[in-house]
């Protein structure tokens, strides 16, 4: 049903053909800042869902787990650098070559299917609940209806999408992201976990009795299939104009440092509910439970310190859902994926709009999200073998393909991916 090869495709200017027809020349600047669409990736992956997992495993498995943390940024790490090397050295996204790749018409609409059910219709389901976890959280501090604060989200959210600006949109979410380590890593120092414990989670693999699922669930919420379509467009938009050499190396710095501070946080939020639950034999069953266990330590500040945090995870995830929906589904229909144009709004908007409705009415469409987990289970490996199968293209990366130490590592991720996805598609379906 897939061709062998990817078929070649024409590189794609930075901003559009000149008045000639050759490529417009470089100015030798980037857009955005250095540290730009790999902290927006770090954003989007440090959810309600990522913060709540995180403390109920804290809680209940000390740093047994913290490996599974470890294991999911080094795989984000991998296949988002090659994610960006894709859209810096083939100037092109991801569901663009995927959508130049499926040749036969069926593979084709099948592709099409996948993409729009796990990315659009999931990303929709997920939004409401970040923007839910996110209202819950200020409504925990502050005297205000959660329909008030889920609209005002909603608002603010599409005030920055319908802006069009790349760079606006960056600047909140890092800010977001500085505003979450910064309070998460104080935290940790307060409670004063034992890090030599911490570092034997890490690097020495472990399962407790029962917490397979969890671990699974760790590495879930970091590896997410709409942010490699996210960031192969993202780097277009930060050194589209900057030199071909200069730009991947600085993405890489970027990608790197930036998904390492995700982990960070998410390891920063696992080892507060250590110090703070664990060690006092506390349990939690919901991300509101870390609050109540460090008023001992924090006194008041414990709930503000908590929904604070809760609004950056949820705020942040809530905006990047509808963007990398609207890139990944643009791009594999072959609409226009320029921020300001109308197929690319309208894909946002729907998504934003279906998650605005999950969140007002309090509907929990279980069966939405079970297909939606269904079908990120199945993209998430094809994802990773179809990066593997164009990242080799030479014809479309030339000297920017993949060597042998990307290809094996990223082969050892990708076999670890399919046997993740098979557990857990085999949970959905009853079969353990």
């Amino acid at each position: 049903m897939r061709d062998a090869q990817p078929t070649p495709a024409e590189p794609r200017p930075a901003s559009g053909p000149d008045a000639s027809g050759g490529d417009p020349p470089k100015s030798g600047k980037r857009k955005g800042s250095l540290f730009g669409p790999g902290l927006i990736i770090a954003a989007s992956f440090i959810g309600p869902g990522t913060i709540t997992t995180s403390i109920v495993t804290g809680a209940s498995y000390g740093f047994a787990l913290a490996w599974a943390i470890v294991f999911s940024i080094v795989a984000t790490i991998v296949l988002q650098e090659m994610a960006s090397r894709l859209g810096l050295g083939g100037r092109i996204g991801l569901g663009e070559a995927m959508r130049r790749t499926f040749a036969n018409p069926v593979a084709k609409i099948l592709m099409v299917i996948l993409v729009v059910s796990a990315i659009g219709i999931g990303g929709a389901a997920y939004a409401g609940g970040d923007t839910t976890g996110t209202a819950l959280a200020v409504s925990s501090v502050l005297p205000i209806p959660v329909w008030i604060i889920v609209v005002a989200i909603i608002l603010a959210i599409a005030g920055l999408l319908i802006s069009g600006s790349y760079k606006v949109v960056e600047k909140v979410l890092m800010v977001m992201v500085v505003i979450l380590a910064l309070l998460f890593i104080a935290t940790t120092f307060v409670v004063q976990p034992p890090f030599l414990e911490a570092l034997k989670g890490m690097f020495v693999p472990s399962i407790p009795a029962g917490a397979a699922l969890t671990a699974i669930a760790l590495i879930g919420t970091t590896v997410v299939p709409y942010n490699v379509f996210l960031h192969a467009s993202l780097v277009q938009e930060n050194w589209g104009d900057m030199e071909e050499n200069k730009a991947i190396r600085e993405a890489r710095i970027d990608t790197v440092s930036s998904i390492a501070i995700g982990g960070m946080i998410t390891l920063a939020v696992m080892a507060t509910a250590f110090g703070g639950m664990f060690v006092h034999g506390i349990s939690a069953e919901t991300g509101t439970d870390l609050a109540k266990a460090l008023e001992p330590l924090l006194g008041d500040a414990a709930g503000w310190v908590f929904a604070i945090g809760l609004f950056c995870a949820g705020f942040t995830s809530a905006l990047a859902g509808p963007l990398g929906a609207a890139y990944a589904i643009c791009g594999v229909l072959g609409l226009s994926t320029d921020m300001k144009s109308w197929s690319f709004r309208l894909v946002w908007i729907l998504v934003l709009a279906v998650g605005a409705f999950i969140a007002l009415t309090g509907f929990e469409p279980v069966s939405i999200i079970i297909i939606a987990q269904a079908a990120n289970g199945l993209l998430l490996p094809i994802i990773a073998i179809f990066l593997l199968i164009t990242m080799n293209n030479k014809e479309l990366l030339g000297k920017h393909a993949n060597g042998i130490v990307s290809n094996v590592v990223g082969v050892l991720i990708t076999l670890v991916v399919i046997g993740l996805a098979v557990y857990q598609l085999g949970g959905l379906i009853g079969l353990w």
